[in-house]
C-alpha cells in the first residue's frame, strides 16, 4: 500500500536520471537531492530521511568497493589482495543488487555511478605505482569496512523502516567479515614486504 504512492514519483526520477544533462551532475549528490526533495514534498518525517541518506552511502560505498576490487585484481601484486579484491567486486554487488531492489520498493533513488569522492578515491589508488598499490588498497578497505560496520550497525536497530533494518541486519555479518579479511590481508602483505 505504501510503495504503490511512491511507483509515480521514481519513475519520474528514473525518467529524469536519464536525461542528458543528469550525466553532468554527481550521482550521490544528484541522488541525495532526489530522495530530500521527495521526502520533503511528502512530507515525511526525518528518520525517513535518514534512512534514505543511509541507502544512498551504502550504495555509493558498495560501488566504489566493487570498483576497486576490479582494481586490485589487476594491479594488485601480492596474492592476499588479488583474492580480497575478486571477494569484494563478487560480494559487493550481490549487496548492490539487494539495496537497489530494496531502493525500488522504498521509492528511494541511488546513484548510478561512483560520486565525486569515489572517483578521487579511485583514481588516487588507480594511479598509484604497484608497489604501493597493496598497502594503500588494503588500508582503504579497513577504513571503508569499519565505517560500513558501524553505519549498518546502527541502522539494524535503529532504522524507521523495518525492511531497511532488516536490510542492514542481514548484511552486517558480511561487513563485519570483509573487515576481518582486509585486516589480514594487510597483516599478510606487511609481513611479506
Amino acid at each position: 500500500m505504501h510503495s504503490a504512492r511512491f511507483i509515480l514519483p521514481f519513475s519520474l526520477l528514473l525518467l529524469g536520471a536519464w536525461s542528458s544533462d543528469a550525466s553532468k551532475k554527481d550521482p550521490v549528490a544528484e541522488a541525495r537531492f532526489q530522495n530530500e526533495k521527495r521526502i520533503g514534498d511528502a512530507n515525511i518525517t526525518k528518520k525517513q530521511e535518514r534512512d534514505a541518506e543511509f541507502m544512498v552511502d551504502a550504495a555509493s560505498d558498495g560501488l566504489l568497493e566493487v570498483e576497486l576490487g576490479k582494481l586490485a585484481q589487476q594491479k594488485g601484486t601480492a596474492p592476499a589482495v588479488k583474492e580480497f579484491g575478486q571477494r569484494m567486486a563478487t560480494q559487493h554487488s550481490e549487496v548492490n543488487t539487494a539495496l537497489r531492489t530494496l531502493a525500488e520498493q522504498k521509492g528511494i533513488v541511488l546513484p548510478a555511478g561512483l560520486g565525486g569522492k569515489q572517483q578521487k578515491t579511485y583514481q588516487e589508488l588507480a594511479g598509484l605505482p604497484s608497489t604501493e598499490f597493496d598497502r594503500r588498497y588494503l588500508e582503504t578497505m579497513v577504513d571503508d569496512h569499519a565505517n560500513d560496520v558501524d553505519a549498518f550497525d546502527d541502522m539494524s536497530e535503529d532504522a524507521y523502516d523495518g525492511d531497511i533494518r532488516g536490510f542492514a541486519a542481514k548484511y552486517l555479518p558480511t561487513l563485519k567479515e570483509h573487515l576481518d579479511m582486509a585486516k589480514q590481508a594487510q597483516d599478510q602483505v606487511q609481513v611479506t614486504k
